[in-house]
């Protein structure tokens, strides 16, 4: 996987957390930077942790699924840009101006679900795991605390168009790594 495409997944997965970060913004009643940082770690932090243990977990059943790899990751990669594009037409959670423990790991954990799914395809891919979670992380961090900032400013008007972006990317990822293992591209 080279550089373009690893910034594209990490941009794909970071559009849920960038997305929540816009709704945490809009509930501010002031920008805090404080809070912006806050939720770059929670939400960066938890990008890079669950594609770690979805490549660990990969790495145990690589060899007995060696032959089908590409179709998994194809597989996983549309359903989550799927439902990314599918959660998108729904209606915006409750604003929650909350930054507290018990709230930012809940929302650390869900929209870091899909990266994962994401890890295990990674097992398969031969994907240098270390460079690829920091990178993920560090464009995680980079759209949650903007989108602080950018909700704070703009309030919830792109949330949807953020989560489309994000699943259309994840699908044209997961399409590109099934032709290239076919032969096709």
């Amino acid at each position: 996987m080279g550089l373009i495409e690893l910034f594209l997944l990490a941009v794909g997965l970071s559009m849920d957390a960038f997305a929540v970060s816009i709704c945490k913004g809009l509930s501010m009643p002031k920008m805090k930077w404080k809070n912006a940082v806050l939720a770059g770690l929670y939400f960066g932090g938890f990008q890079a942790i669950m594609p770690l243990l979805g490549y660990f977990l990969g790495s145990q059943f690589q060899e007995a699924i060696v032959n089908v790899d590409h179709w998994i990751a194809f597989i996983l990669l549309t359903i989550i840009g799927v439902n990314m594009i599918r959660e998108s037409r729904g209606e915006a959670d409750d604003l929650d101006d909350s930054f507290d423990i018990k709230t930012m790991l809940l929302l650390a954990v869900a929209t870091s679900i899909d990266a994962l799914a994401v890890g295990v395809t990674f097992a398969f891919l031969r994907v240098h795991i270390l460079s690829a979670v920091l990178f993920i992380g560090a464009v995680t961090f980079c759209f949650s605390a903007a989108g602080i900032k950018i909700g704070n400013a703009f309030g919830a008007k792109y949330r949807a168009k953020a989560e489309i972006a994000g699943g259309v990317i994840l699908v044209l990822i997961g399409l590109k790594i099934l032709l290239e293992h076919l032969g096709i591209m």
